[in-house]
């Protein structure tokens, strides 16, 4: 990778024979991905990644709109007649520190997986409903707690949904408590479809009906598998977000 300077010869980012490969300390040559690197802006938006945590699409994307804006910046300077590498600087120090934009970038992408978590429970309430038809069939008023789930997931889903979309999210700050319990209320209905699927397929060895039940356990086991998943990657998007938060109340992005 190559660059201008002011006096308009080509310099390459890498030492050595400047074909972006050197050597290290054990003489193997190694690649320039392999070194920190030398552009702040790239240094600053790396540091910034590696802070956060969430949904892999939406924080990549937010990391490269911050540095197409650093990008921005560093180019009003340089039109100012500011070297590039001042101009550079300067943009990172406009940004300000990066804790600080990493706190607000991570309450974000918590949201982000919030409303992943409350798709999720969205999804699962068709499958838990055709367990409970199934099941009772087979079992009769035992299945009630599967209902029970479908319900719990129902309701998951539309509030958050709600509280972090469309015209409620605009007019009304969200609960800043509302991914913590989301991510807790998805736990629980979570082992609740774990429990479910192991009390059908035991039910399944025991009555002269056991495809229906069976089949249930397989559906219950399915639900399980795709909420119990985002459930774990929302409590893990609330570590970073306990460490760097220190706000108010917020409106959730729609």
């Amino acid at each position: 990778m190559r660059r201008r300077t002011s006096s308009g010869r080509a310099t390459s980012h890498a030492t050595g024979n400047g074909t972006g490969t050197g050597t290290g300390s054990d003489g193997k040559p190694h690649s320039q991905a392999q070194r920190p690197h030398t552009d702040p802006l790239v240094a600053y938006t790396a540091a910034l990644s590696t802070r956060l945590t969430g949904p892999a699409r939406v924080k990549s994307r937010m990391v490269a709109e911050i540095h197409d804006g650093l990008l921005d910046t560093t180019d009003a300077y340089v039109l100012d007649g500011l070297p590039r590498a001042e101009a550079a600087r300067l943009a990172v120090r406009d940004f300000g520190a990066v804790g600080e934009l990493a706190r607000e970038c991570q309450r974000e992408l918590t949201v982000a997986q919030t409303r992943h978590t409350a798709r999720a429970a969205a999804l699962c309430v068709p499958f838990l409903l055709v367990c409970w038809a199934l099941a009772r069939s087979a079992v009769g008023s035992v299945a009630a707690p599967l209902a029970l789930l479908a319900v719990v997931s129902t309701l998951l889903a539309a509030v958050t949904l709600a509280a972090t979309g469309g015209v409620l999210a605009r007019r009304f700050p969200g609960p800043r408590a509302l991914p913590r319990v989301v991510a807790w209320a998805g736990t629980g209905a979570g082992v609740g479809m774990a429990l479910a699927t192991a009390g059908l397929v035991c039910t399944a060895f025991v009555t002269d009906q056991w495809p229906l039940p069976a089949l249930a356990g397989a559906l219950s086991a399915a639900s399980h598998a795709v909420l119990s998943t985002s459930v774990r990657a929302c409590r893990r998007c609330l570590a970073p977000e306990a460490a760097l938060s220190h706000g108010g109340p917020r409106s959730f992005p729609s």
